[in-house]
């Protein structure tokens, strides 16, 4: 049994508070007995991809670097594994959307850059971050086995699936999405209940359990609603955890990987993959 924490919270455009109010809240989800404990994306900042400004660029950082330093301090001191979502700047013109994993003991076992970029209305993501070229990644760690995608990686079957097949018992979404404010009620239902479901697909199809955990709070002067409903899925797709749309929540859920084979022993959906007839997958269309 695993005590799988997420973190939903709002953000500020002060880094250093951000970090502060995060450790606080890593401090709160261990006294509830949290093992593994996964924040939301890009939380040391505001999300800053709703404008192409150059200014922005000054908000990455190295890692491993000055945050994940204190960050492993923080996991060794508490004795817990820490998934957290940061800036990376790589070298001179070179930024990635990466999630930094760190041990139980302190140690940073390394990164996953985000492999898929958006590019919409107010998610200028592709102005900031070079695609991930570290491939999908999965983390043995003291508690547990897992895999790390990030946001618009949680639409993509293929990532999930690629990643589950390389180990992971958990797979974890750190995300940053929300409603325009000036949106309808229907239509915020539609896109909540689609983000939800593509997740929990993922759950049954590879007969893991998902943690999404999203950001919360109004941002961009207004104009957006991050929605929250951070989520726990177990491989049946069904929800053990939804927090709030409105609220910020510190939530500890145990998940029991023991049961994993359980799950694809009785719906064997990995057993009867057709390896052999997939190759097509690899084309952009076929024509």
């Amino acid at each position: 049994m695993i005590k799988v924490a997420g973190i939903q919270m709002s953000c500020t455009a002060d880094k250093q508070a951000n970090l502060a109010k995060m450790t606080g809240k890593i401090r709160e989800a261990v006294a509830k007995g949290a093992q593994v404990i996964c924040s939301q994306e890009l939380f040391t900042s505001l999300y800053f991809c709703d404008e192409e400004n150059y200014d922005n660029f000054k908000l990455a950082e190295p890692i491993p670097g000055q945050t994940t330093d204190a960050l492993c301090a923080l996991a060794k001191e508490l004795n817990v594994v820490i998934i957290a979502s940061l800036f990376e700047k790589r070298t001179q013109g070179i930024y990635h959307n990466t999630t930094a994993v760190i041990d139980a003991d302190g140690t940073f076992l390394g990164k996953y850059r985000k492999m898929h970029i958006p590019d919409d209305p107010a998610y200028y993501e592709k102005f900031y971050f070079t695609p991930g070229d570290l491939g999908y990644k999965v983390w043995k760690t003291k508690y547990g086995t897992f895999g790390v995608l990030i946001c618009w990686d949680q639409w993509y079957p293929e990532a999930a699936r690629i990643t589950s097949l390389m180990g992971a018992e958990i797979l974890f979404y750190p995300t940053a999405i929300g409603w325009a404010t000036d949106q309808d009620e229907a239509t915020n239902d539609e896109q909540y209940n689609a983000w939800q479901t593509i997740q929990r697909s993922h759950a049954v199809a590879n007969g893991v359990h998902v943690v999404s955990v999203n950001r919360v709070g109004l941002e961009q002067d207004g104009r957006m609603k991050f929605w929250g409903g951070s989520f726990v899925s177990n491989p049946f797709g069904n929800l053990i955890y939804k927090a709030s749309h409105d609220n910020e929540e510190v939530f500890v859920v145990d998940i029991d990987t023991n049961k994993t084979d359980q799950y694809r022993t009785h719906w064997p959906f990995m057993r009867d993959r057709r390896i052999d007839s997939y190759e097509q997958i690899t084309k952009r269309f076929i024509d």
